[in-house]
């Protein structure tokens, strides 16, 4: 029964993405008419986004302490009668090779790593940007097809091998930031801003549920002994 509810709620996200998506599109298309030229409108709405690329950072540098915070480092994942308990980032096994990146002896979280980066370079435009005056109406509409696709990048990203994987998930927070300041020089609208930065962050939350599902569907698939499955017995 849990794993439906959660497959219920990982579609009902998948959709309202989309479909913030496609709203993207037709602000692009359609900008609205009336702008709203408040002096304090760029440095709300770039504050408010560069909190939410700093806690990115945050995350990304410590996944193992924003999983204590949220629950995820031992969230359960039913599969037919039984549980499934995670009690690391990534287990380490095989199966989750497509997951991480080897440098210098060192294993990483692709996925971290991209958002990480990302997440760096959005909070740097982000403060260019909104504190520095810059327009870029002229370019506005690529910034923002380059940005969805970012997007989508991001959301298929458990596709993708390593290295690739990092790349999307970079893409995918450089996207929500690109979509931002582009949406941002058509409408002037705080009100339009403030749905954009909400919505990147209900993307971000899309993201981690299909991480989810995707670590479910790799340790539910699977036959071989391991660590989890050890615990699994420990905690029954």
């Amino acid at each position: 029964m849990s794993s439906i509810r959660h497959n219920f709620v990982l579609m009902f996200s998948l959709g309202v993405s989309i479909f913030g998506l496609l709203i993207v599109l037709l602000l692009a298309f359609n900008p609205p008419v009336a702008s709203e030229n408040f002096f304090w409108r760029r440095p709300l709405v770039g504050s408010v986004f560069s909190l939410i690329c700093v806690l990115g950072i945050f995350a990304a540098l410590f996944p193992k302490q924003c999983s204590q915070v949220f629950h995820f480092r031992r969230a359960s994942v039913s599969f037919a009668s039984h549980q499934i308990y995670s009690t690391s980032h990534h287990p380490t096994c095989e199966k989750f090779s497509a997951h991480v990146i080897h440098v210098s002896g060192h294993t990483h979280c692709a996925a971290c790593t991209g958002l990480l980066f990302g997440a760096l370079t959005a909070l740097i435009g982000t403060v260019f940007y909104f504190s520095g005056g810059w327009h870029i109406e002229e370019v506005s509409f690529p910034l923002i097809f380059i940005g969805t696709v970012g997007a989508i990048l991001g959301f298929l990203q458990f596709k993708f091998q390593s290295l690739i994987r990092l790349v999307s998930n970079t893409f995918f927070v450089v996207g929500a930031f690109l979509i931002l300041v582009g949406i941002d020089e058509l409408t002037e609208s705080l009100f339009v801003d403030l749905f954009l930065v909400a919505l990147a962050v209900f993307w971000i939350l899309t993201r981690i549920q299909l991480s989810q599902w995707d670590h479910w569907r790799i340790c539910s698939g699977c036959k071989s002994p391991c660590e989890v499955r050890e615990i699994e017995k420990k905690e029954v």
